[in-house]
């Protein structure tokens, strides 16, 4: 559904929020990356947060270092021409339109929608501006004479400006022979997800221990090797460049018949008059299907690479993490094992399956790797009681503190609750923190990234809205004095999209844009953070906040609807007024002396941004195995 701006709150919700938004004795921030754009009068009155890539719909800030660089991903390439108009933007929950939906297709050429980006508070031209950050050679999304094909995240950058992340391959093409009309060419590529690292303008790709499958000889086909491409991901870097992520190690039992079927089907096919290649087969079953699903699962490890040191093939060395199990030789169960978080001592948070206890459910929880006097990584699960459905580290610090979420029933609902733990004692157990209440609330919350100064931030809901999705909000939290405070109620007021007027009160900065007719629609700024993914050691916060944009209208092929003037006609409502909606954007917030956070009441703006459900970037990092993929519409049988 389109959310739309003139729509409000019901008095009950609005009075949650207000419970929910005292400001509490926490430090006052303010949005770095707002700038001011010309309005009709080109007067520099309006703002708004300078948080994506040029030809792009959203922005998501993922990770920052030390020297107050960043890293982030753009997401939705906008090609406003009339060959290829907005071919780009995948999901409707990640606050997007349904008609704008990427389609892939082993018919149709691939088209990257994902491109990394970074951004720095010395940036020689304007602060904190998002920079285009090439991949195997990819060009910006800006460049319409150009059009990747490469699907680039980047996760994590350290003080030595190594970025580390993951990508899909480039296109390729086979000569298409069947019974379809104007299809030149067959459309895929050799992998969907492998991770890489920059370390120093060298590009290393990280390349798994499984890529390849081989089919056993039968009475109709010799034994043969086929590429499945294989899985990797790096997710986090220390500052000693010693990275971690995941693997594919092997292909998942449910698999390998699929991809048998594959080589058997296409050999058929060979003698008849739409031969189909294997690679084009392999291709289809990367895809999802119109459920979801993808048909080519892979057995998935934790692992560390030391970025540093080279190996006898000139890849960084590499380390495999032990599971939480040991696997019985004869198991047919996929098991996977994730790291997501690295200290500078090299310790390790991510999950991992594990039987509990009882030793006859396998569950999928918390865990941390950490070296033994013999220098060797050994599991640790972090303990969880049964009354727990599942549960996952996103970081630790240098301290062993250890921060994740489990997911239980609370008033008869999953809920995903925020903890901590402190590795480094033998008798400790999970800590929930109250967040904005005396007692455990039922507000689903999850932890991002804690700094050495046991400083918490990630996102929590703020209504208690009981079968429909609610808004979330960027949190920060105090594991020393357990201070749970939402980000919002910290901004300074011009960090909410207030300007001062001319008698020196705060109102909401007006915003004026055209549309195909020449038509004016003006409305009010808006700027509501809604997840904060990384915080430093200076308390300086990269996330990603809404940003309240109008509606465009799309003709049925999902392409934007221009006027004789360029410009996109506004998509209206029941009484034909434009809509607006809110869109990411990554925010960089640093804290600041000697101001004020923001006490405006703005009796007039009493529609709050809504996080449309699946929005979190963090999705796309935990995913398995495709990262990019999930719950896209996809054409992707054989036969059509």
């Amino acid at each position: 559904m389109k959310l739309t701006l003139d729509k409000t709150l019901s008095l009950v919700a609005l009075g949650v929020i207000a419970s929910l938004s005292q400001v509490q004795a926490a430090p006052v921030y303010q949005i770095q990356n707002i700038k001011e754009v010309l309005n009709s009068d080109n007067n520099a009155t309006e703002v708004d947060i300078d948080g994506t890539l040029e030809n792009t719909s959203n922005g998501y800030g993922m990770a920052l270092n030390g020297n107050n660089e960043l890293v982030g991903i753009s997401k939705g390439k906008t090609l406003l021409n009339d060959d290829d108009i907005n071919d780009g933007i995948i999901d409707p929950e990640d606050g997007l339109l349904p008609e704008e939906r990427i389609t892939y297709s082993v018919y149709s050429s691939i088209k990257a929608n994902n491109f990394g980006f970074t951004a720095q508070e010395n940036d020689p031209n304007t602060a904190w501006t998002p920079t285009f950050f090439s991949v195997a050679g990819t060009t910006e999304p800006s460049d319409t004479d150009n059009v990747n094909s490469i699907d680039s995240f980047l996760y994590g950058v350290n003080a030595n400006n190594t970025v580390v992340g993951a990508r899909s391959a480039i296109e390729k093409k086979l000569d298409y022979v069947g019974e379809l009309e104007d299809q030149d060419f067959w459309y895929y590529r050799d992998f969907e997800t492998r991770g890489f690292a920059n370390v120093n303008g060298t590009e290393f790709d990280i390349v798994p221990p499984y890529t390849t499958y081989t089919y056993e000889e039968t009475e109709d086909l010799p034994e043969q090797d086929v590429n499945v491409g294989g899985f990797s991901v790096l997710s986090a870097v220390n500052d000693n460049d010693l990275a971690t992520g995941y693997v594919s190690t092997d292909l998942a039992e449910v698999s390998k018949s699929r991809v048998n079927a594959c080589v058997e089907s296409t050999a058929e096919s060979q003698e008849t008059d739409s031969p189909v290649p294997l690679d084009v087969c392999i291709q289809t079953a990367q895809y999802p299907d119109n459920s979801g699903f993808v048909n080519i699962q892979y057995q998935v490890r934790a692992g560390v690479w030391d970025l540093s040191v080279l190996d006898d093939s000139g890849h960084p060395t590499f380390t495999q993490l032990p599971l939480g199990l040991e696997p019985e030789e004869d198991s047919t169960i996929t098991f996977t094992a994730q790291g997501l978080g690295v200290n500078n001592n090299g310790d390790v948070a991510g999950r991992s399956h594990v039987y509990r206890d009882d030793g006859d459910t396998l569950y999928q929880d918390a865990a941390f790797w950490r070296k033994n006097d013999a220098g060797e990584y050994e599991y640790h699960h972090v303990p969880m009681n049964n009354d727990l459905f599942s549960s996952i580290a996103y970081d630790i610090n240098d301290s062993g503190i250890l921060i994740g979420r489990y997911t239980r029933y609370i008033n008869g609902y999953t809920r995903d609750k925020f903890f901590t733990y402190d590795t480094n004692d033998e008798s400790a157990e999970i800590v929930t923190p109250n967040d904005f209440e005396v007692s455990l609330s039922e507000l689903s919350s999850t932890p991002k990234d804690i700094n050495n100064a046991g400083m918490v931030v990630g996102n929590i809901e703020v209504t208690y809205d009981k079968d429909k999705p609610r808004p979330k909000a960027g949190f920060l939290y105090n594991n020393n004095d357990n201070e749970f405070v939402n980000l919002n109620n910290t901004l300074t007021c011009d960090s909410k999209g207030y300007v001062l007027n001319d008698d020196n009160q705060w109102e909401r900065s007006p915003v004026t844009v055209i549309d195909g007719d020449g038509k004016e629609l003006t409305y009010d700024s808006n700027f509501y953070i809604t997840e904060a993914n990384h915080i430093q050691e200076d308390g300086t916060i990269v996330g990603t906040a809404f940003v309240r944009k109008p509606v465009y209208q799309t003709d049925d092929d999902g392409n934007l609807i221009l006027g004789d003037n360029g410009k996109p006609y506004f998509e209206l409502n029941g009484n034909g007024q434009p809509i607006t909606t809110n869109k990411p954007r990554m925010v960089v917030l640093k804290p600041v002396q000697g101001l004020e956070a923001c006490t405006v009441v703005d009796e007039t703006d009493t529609d709050k941004p809504y996080e449309r459900k699946g929005a979190a970037s963090f999705a796309w990092l935990l995913a398995l195995p495709v990262l990019w993929l999930r719950r896209r519409s996809l054409q992707v049988s054989i036969k059509r």
